[in-house]
């Protein structure tokens, strides 16, 4: 007998949802780069979007992580880690030459770095030959896959995850899991945040951003841990009721560590140089603002699932089909804002006109192309990561399942 985990499913469903409204935005705010820019950006979308990209992803392989361990593939590890690589790589593969293309074109052709002709771009690209300099974001590979790059992190951290579950299960690892769980508040709170802080003073100045994979180490240190405490924190019943009783308090932590954070980003842009705050030296300020952003996290995630299981844990008329269809939405979506930012910027629609297309368009693609097309055609299913049977239903988007035992 198994229980749907319905709540995993619906916050996986929500979380990728947010990816449309996020990366449409990514084309609208000022001073943040993007494989294509609206003529219409703006500034206040930074703290939206700062809100946001400080968990987003962080929460998406949280949620992996709990799927893994509410699946308990520790008896079939070869073949689990087979099935995942099949869910994961084959997408990947197929989205690099046929779901992304379009986004470099868009991109090279709008900065001038790139002849207009799709078709021509094509047969070049797949070539996967390096590309004249700054051709597109990633040019120097000859081959990109942009917003794909959550793939083969997951992969990777699936596979390292699937070789350590037997040291994982050992009797003194379940005992200081359990202890753990059962601790005092501010160690609950406080020992990720601080090994998140780490990372973040110690890897960040390093090896910033690049969703490159390799040397992208603070990235890998961040959503592995969370990957990993995922894992960990599910395997224990205990966790779930401890999450629920805290999710208010979580939540009332998380937004007054997101306003002392934005605050202080906010009074470095305002404050005179003269004032008072800057003769405090930054081996202060820059540690201390770390620490705001990583409890902001942590603590934001505990608040979502904690919200999600008392909401969410309920069958949804709608979560069965929308469990299927994040995948390919995910794959779909950002190659459907950058063409639609590409071909309604020379319109001049407007600052209002234009957004609310992208979005309503990017939603309509996605689902007349999952509908139409993906889910029924058994040899294209698999391509976007689905079974191949139509009438077959996955146990979780991105080979993961969420049932309990």
């Amino acid at each position: 007998m198994t229980t749907r985990r319905h709540d995993i499913d619906a916050l996986r469903v929500i979380a990728f949802g947010l990816l449309i409204l996020y990366h449409t935005g990514m084309a609208y705010v000022a001073d943040w780069g993007f494989h294509i820019k609206s003529a219409h950006t703006a500034e206040w979308l930074q703290w939206p979007m700062l809100f946001m990209n400080r968990w987003r992803m962080c929460l998406l392989f949280m949620i992996s992580g709990i799927a893994i361990a509410l699946a308990a593939p520790e008896g079939r590890l070869l073949r689990f880690a087979g099935q995942r690589t099949w869910r994961l790589m084959l997408p990947l593969v197929f989205g690099m030459f046929v779901v992304v293309p379009i986004q470099p074109y868009c991109e090279g052709v709008a900065s001038g770095h790139v002849v207009p002709g799709f078709g021509e771009f094509l047969l070049r690209y797949w070539q996967v030959r390096p590309w004249p300099p700054h051709s597109f974001t990633g040019w120097e590979h000859g081959i990109t896959w942009n917003h794909l790059w959550y793939l083969p992190y997951l992969w990777a951290y699936t596979l390292i995850l699937a070789a350590s579950m037997p040291l994982l299960s050992l009797p003194w690892v379940r005992s200081a899991l359990a202890a753990f769980c059962r601790a005092p508040a501010v160690l609950f709170i406080g020992a990720p945040t601080a090994v998140l802080t780490g990372f973040l003073l110690c890897l960040h100045p390093l090896y910033p951003d690049s969703g490159a994979f390799f040397g992208d180490w603070y990235q890998h240190a961040k959503y592995g841990f969370v990957f990993l405490a995922g894992y960990l924190l599910a395997r224990e019943g205990a966790v779930w009721d401890r999450v629920v009783s805290m999710r208010k308090g979580m939540l009332a932590t998380a937004m007054i560590a997101v306003t002392v954070w934005l605050g202080l980003r906010l009074a470095g842009q305002l404050l005179p140089p003269d004032a008072i705050a800057y003769r405090i030296p930054d081996s202060f300020w820059h540690p201390f603002a770390a620490s705001m952003e990583t409890l902001y996290l942590w603590t934001m995630l505990l608040a979502i699932l904690g919200w999600g299981k008392v909401l969410l844990d309920r069958p949804f008329r709608w979560l069965p089909y929308a469990t299927e269809a994040v995948y390919p939405w995910y794959m779909l979506h950002q190659s459907l804002i950058v063409l639609l930012v590409f071909v309604l910027k020379p319109m001049g629609l407007g600052a209002w006109l234009e957004p609310t297309l992208v979005i309503g368009g990017t939603v309509v693609g996605c689902a007349l192309l999952h509908e139409l097309v993906i889910r029924r055609v058994a040899f294209i299913r698999p391509l976007f990561g689905l079974k191949a049977r139509p009438g077959e239903v996955s146990r979780g988007s991105f080979g993961t399942g969420v049932a309990t035992r």
